[in-house]
Parts: structure tokens; C-alpha cells; sequence
């Protein structure tokens, strides 16, 4: 009995052993299946996010600053090129004239869009043009003397800018070596000129040079503007806006005689204008800061 006993006992054992080895065999080719069934899983699943992220961009524009597909569709956003139809507007007018130099519609609406995008000087050039085949057209000759005016303040502000930047440059003792030093006596002996600074002269040299080109440019284009209203106010003589705008012009060119005239004219066409008394006040100064102009109207 006890040998049979402890042969079914040892029975009982190995099979437990068994089932133990074939339970763990079971579960770790289980999870050698199930890990690489994870990684598929995973691949698909970066797929899927790399392209929802992706979709998110460009529809969304998460992440980008941009309102994405809003921003496409609207036309701000710029996939296939420029989507600012003024420059398409511009290279159309451009092949039109390159066809036709005399197109003077295509040069007016070149100006038109040079203008929209900023590009004044350019706009101007292009009026210019168009002023050739069109010179009684009032409404372009207005913005031209607009754009002039705007080229001259801008040229007065460059002017402004640079002699504030040169300021502290341009000190006379900023750099000027003490005179009893050997270097100060050395420049001054060079030069003929006690306490003379290279370095300082050379600076106001450039600054004076530069501020001089500002000054250049904005009195060109006051004159500029100054001519331009001139020849709306041939075209229009009895309209009395004309004439103001001439003598404003004229004023800021510094063209006394010509502010007077046109002063004179605006009240010559509109004595009862609202604008009339300050146009008469505006007369007295200008006629007492240039006595030796006579007054053509007893304004």
C-alpha cells in the first residue's frame, strides 16, 4: 500500500510539473503573440494620429498661427503663389503695356495697384505715364499731387530721423583730444585748427551730406505737387477746391508769390465760400510777409 501510495503520489507530482511548464509555455508564446500584434497595433495607431495631427494642420491650422483651410479658402494663405490680386492686376496692366505702350487704361490701373501694394514712387511713374495720354483727367491728377505730397513728408521724416540719430554724433568735443595732449597738438598742428577732431568732422561731413539729399528730395516733390495742382487748376478755373489745394501746395514749396495768386483766385470764384474768411485772414499774412507782392483782388 505505502509503494502504491508513493507512486501516485510521484503521478500526481509530474503532472502538476507538467502542467505548470506547458501553462507557462502557453502564456509566454501568448505574449510573444500578443506583442508583436501590439506593435502592428501601435504602427497603425501613429498612422492614425500623424494623420489626424496632419489633417488638423492644414484644416484647423493647429499649430501653425494660420486659420488653416479658412485661411486657403479665403485666400490668405499662400499654397500655389501670390494670392494678392493686386499684383496679378499689376502683371496684367505690365503685359498690356508691353503690348501696347499707349494703353493708357493699363498704365492707370498699373498705378492703381502699385498704390494698393505701397509701392508709391512706382505709382507715381506710372501716373506720370498716364498723364501723358490723359492730361485733363483731374481725378488722377489728384492722386499724383497726393502721392507727391505724401513722398515729400516722408522725405522731411527721413530728414527728421537722421538728425536725431546724428546728434550725439555730430558734438563738437565728442571726440576731441585734450589740446595739450601730444595727440591734440599733433592734430592741431596737422590741420592749422586748434582742437580739430578728424572723426567728428568726418561725421557731420556725412550726416550734413545726407540731410541735405532729404531736404533735396522733399523740396522736388512739393514742387512737383505744387505743378501738378497747377494743371487741375487750368483744367477746372472755376473750381474754387482746385485753388485752395494749389495755394496749400504753394505754401508748403515756399512759394509765396504762388499762394497769394492762388489765394486770390479761390476768392475770385467763391467770395461767399465758408473757407472765405480764413482764406482772407490767410491772404493779410502772407501779403505783410511779402509786401513787394501786389494784391490783383481787393480781398
Amino acid at each position: 500500500m505505502a509503494r502504491a501510495d508513493r507512486r501516485r503520489a510521484a503521478r500526481q507530482a509530474r503532472s502538476h510539473r507538467d502542467l505548470t511548464t506547458s501553462g507557462g509555455a502557453r502564456v509566454a508564446a501568448e505574449q510573444d503573440m500578443f506583442f508583436p500584434k501590439l506593435r502592428k497595433q501601435a504602427t497603425w495607431m501613429f498612422v492614425f494620429l500623424a494623420l489626424v495631427f496632419g489633417l488638423g494642420f492644414v484644416l484647423f491650422g493647429v499649430g501653425s498661427g494660420s486659420g488653416g483651410l479658412s485661411d486657403l479658402l479665403q485666400g490668405n494663405f499662400d499654397l500655389f503663389g501670390s494670392s494678392d490680386p493686386t499684383k496679378k492686376q499689376a502683371e496684367d496692366a505690365r503685359d498690356r503695356i508691353a503690348k501696347n505702350p499707349k494703353d493708357a487704361d493699363a498704365y492707370r490701373e498699373l498705378a492703381t495697384a502699385l498704390e494698393t501694394q505701397g509701392k508709391h514712387n512706382d505709382a507715381i511713374t506710372a501716373l506720370e505715364q498716364y498723364r501723358q495720354f490723359r492730361p485733363k483727367d483731374t481725378a488722377a491728377l489728384g492722386e499724383l499731387a497726393a502721392l507727391y505730397l505724401q513722398r515729400a513728408q516722408r522725405a522731411l521724416e527721413r530728414r527728421n530721423a537722421i538728425q536725431a540719430a546724428a546728434g550725439p554724433a555730430a558734438a563738437t568735443d565728442l571726440f576731441t583730444p585734450d589740446q595739450t595732449s601730444p595727440l591734440g597738438k599733433a592734430l592741431s598742428e596737422t590741420s592749422g585748427q586748434p582742437g580739430f577732431d578728424p572723426i567728428n568732422q568726418a561725421v557731420k561731413t556725412k550726416v550734413d551730406k545726407e540731410l541735405d539729399l532729404a531736404l533735396q528730395d522733399a523740396q522736388q516733390a512739393y514742387n512737383s505737387a505744387l505743378s501738378t495742382y497747377e494743371a487741375i487748376a487750368k483744367v477746372t478755373p472755376r473750381d474754387p477746391n482746385a485753388w485752395s489745394q494749389l495755394a496749400q501746395a504753394a505754401e508748403a514749396a515756399g512759394n509765396v508769390p504762388k499762394a497769394i495768386t492762388a489765394y486770390e483766385k479761390f476768392l475770385e470764384v467763391a467770395p461767399d465760400d465758408p473757407l472765405a474768411p480764413a482764406v482772407r485772414q490767410r491772404l493779410k499774412q502772407l501779403r505783410q510777409a511779402q509786401p513787394s507782392v501786389s494784391a490783383t483782388t481787393g480781398g
